[in-house]
């Protein structure tokens, strides 16, 4: 396809594809590539456009991917013509939406993607409302219509309830078979609007996404809005005013194809050598310094990290490493924060913060697995506004910086969650989420089986078991999605966790009040069975302040004084035991408790709470 014919915006169709978690996005992407014939038989593999292999083993899209293709539609009144199309492939877990939300800014339509089997979920929903926010074409499509338990009819119906179309205008296609996907290209290119911009004004381009190439520094993913932007021109990012020249343009179609220009409407890549990913900021706006543009495009935030962990080496001299294995992944996912933090217990390590569960697992994977260094990671938990007596004020990301003095007030994070799931569920659900601390916000039927839950829940409640628990409660059925919604007071207080009268960081934890005895409870008889018996009897105690809520103890091995003793007078025997006995409250006393790097990583394990964020 040669440079000239794609630079009508009149035959340029930009879209992505939505819907919730492992509904056949990458799948359907599959397809599209094989029957528009740009990517040859031989050499296609499932999950094409996903190129990690983490995506590849979990079957699920982490970030983001464009591709241009070639269509001639097979109906309708442009049979001769031959459209581009600019297609983008969206994540769909809940962590991921800032991928989504700067896909959307890039489109002027969106294939909303409903499994057959499954209807409607409630990452579908968030997604739909997020494209509806951004003024796109909403084009319905039923996936899966190949499957024994597909039902068509039902959730075409309940797609129709919800966007206010008809039923019969949901396209019914097979990801797999590739049955309805031609339909689907031709529908593309009828109903999505051509892109719209000034031709002959100041070129601008919105930066959607940026990634780092070991060879080639910096790849920018743009989208033109106005103008025409040539290689080799020198171009101006407008919210930093840097300037760089341009290396090469060019566009995914759906190997990195260098072209001569980018005109309105067009979907491509820049390189311009830069080595460091901050500097094409995603949401920026990019025009050219000889005739530079006065305003920019605007209309995207920044993601704001949702959950905090530590990550800490377990051999502390793999500490320069994790810096830089950080620094690299940083390049590639713009999302991750993360600053330099020490604990008593574990040494020198990262606060990073994460936009989710998943996220928080992915990025430790990413970390262990392309550095190859072994990672603990603390609890996760989320930010804390203080507020003390004397009105200065705190922000706590870890329970090691909570404030000591007398506490006015804490502010908690509160999420606006939907749960869709089958209306059998109802009075299950309801007592989750007021156990949860939740409010119910409102509750709406779908259809006459399937019921939409709204609740307001603090942030906390939600980031550990959450998950795993709705989906046990409700067999599997329920989905969840949630969105940041301010923050509330709340009575939390700190739970330390003392060995031997000694606080030790790593184990302490920010929780409510009224969970504070159930948290001690727990962490105590964890460490009871994970730390080995000393020679002397160890504490573990549970204490909100310097009140103690909670003890077990870690029982003392007695050496045997009185094997040597065969026969004898008792008081022989006596007088050993009376010996130890005082050998031992010595050794109390100076005494320290050593705790196996291995309890740490058992007793900090986040296994259990990283599972709910895996998909089902």
């Amino acid at each position: 396809m040669t440079t000239p014919a794609a630079t009508d915006p009149a035959r340029i169709r930009n879209f992505c594809i939505i819907a919730h978690i492992d509904h056949g996005k990458s799948t359907l992407a599959d397809r599209m590539l094989e029957v528009t014939g740009i990517v040859e038989g031989r050499n296609m593999r499932a999950q094409y456009l996903d190129r990690m292999d983490i995506e590849r083993e979990r079957g699920i899209t982490i970030k983001a991917q464009n591709v241009r293709l070639p269509w001639t539609p097979r109906s309708g009144a442009d049979t001769s013509t031959e459209f581009v199309l600019d297609m983008i492939d969206t994540p769909g877990h809940v962590d991921f939406t800032y991928e989504v939300s700067r896909s959307l800014a890039a489109c002027e339509g969106a294939v909303l993607l409903v499994d057959a089997a499954q209807g409607i979920e409630a990452q579908t929903l968030a997604n739909l409302y997020l494209a509806l926010e951004n003024d796109l074409t909403i084009i319905p499509v039923l996936n899966k219509i190949d499957l024994p338990a597909a039902q068509p009819e039902k959730y075409a119906a309940e797609i129709a309830h919800i966007i206010g179309c008809d039923p019969d205008d949901v396209l019914r296609v097979s990801g797999k078979t590739g049955v309805g996907v031609p339909e689907l290209l031709d529908r593309i290119v009828t109903d999505i609007p051509a892109p719209t911009g000034v031709a002959e004004g100041p070129a601008r381009a919105m930066i959607f996404d940026s990634v780092y190439d070991i060879y080639r520094g910096v790849i920018t993913y743009v989208r033109v809005v106005d103008g025409r932007i040539a290689a080799r021109e020198r171009i101006k990012m407008m919210s930093t005013g840097a300037t760089h020249e341009l290396l090469e343009i060019g566009v995914i179609s759906p190997e990195p194809k260098p072209v001569d220009s980018l005109g309105v409407g067009e979907v491509g890549y820049f390189i311009t050598g830069v080595k460091d990913v901050r500097q094409s900021r995603v949401g920026d706006t990019v025009t050219l310094q000889h005739k530079p543009a006065t305003e920019s495009i605007g209309g995207y935030r920044d993601p704001r990290p949702m959950v905090y962990s530590g990550l800490y080496p377990i051999d502390g001299s793999e500490y320069p490493l994790l810096r830089e294995a950080l620094d690299k992944l940083l390049l590639n996912d713009a999302a991750l924060t993360y600053e330099p933090e020490t604990s008593a217990a574990l040494g020198f390590g990262f606060r990073v913060g994460f936009l989710g569960l998943l996220h928080l697992e992915i990025v430790r994977e990413r970390l262990e697995r392309e550095a190859g260094i072994s990672l603990i990671s603390t609890a996760p938990n989320v930010v804390y506004r203080v507020i003390m007596e004397d009105g200065t004020e705190h922000t706590v990301t870890n329970p090691s910086d909570w404030p000591e003095g007398k506490i006015d007030k804490v502010f908690e994070p509160i999420v606006n969650a939907t749960i869709i799931a089958p209306s059998d569920y109802t009075g299950a659900i309801m007592e989750l989420c007021q156990g949860r601390r939740g409010q119910l916000g409102g509750m709406d039927y779908l259809s006459e089986s399937r019921v939409e839950l709204r609740y307001t829940l603090p942030l906390g409640e939600i980031i550990f078991d959450f998950f795993d628990a709705l989906k046990s409660r409700t067999r599997g059925y329920a989905s969840l999605d949630y969105q940041e919604a301010g923050e509330q007071e709340s009575s939390l207080v700190k739970v330390d966790i003392l060995l031997q009268g000694e606080a030790v960081d790593a184990f302490s934890a920010i929780v409510h009040k009224d969970k504070a005895y159930s948290y001690g409870v727990m962490m105590a008889g964890k460490l009871r069975e994970l730390i080995p018996r000393q020679q002397f009897e160890v504490p573990i105690q549970a204490a909100v302040g310097s009140r103690v809520i909670a003890r077990e103890t870690v029982r003392a091995i007695r050496k045997d004084v009185l094997a040597k003793c065969y026969g004898g007078d008792i008081t022989r025997k006596r007088k050993l035991l009376e010996k130890q006995k005082e050998g031992k409250k010595r050794m109390k006393m100076v005494g320290r408790v050593e705790v196996p790097q291995e309890a740490f990583v058992a007793a900090l394990s986040t296994n259990e709470s990283t599972a709910s964020a895996k998909p089902k």
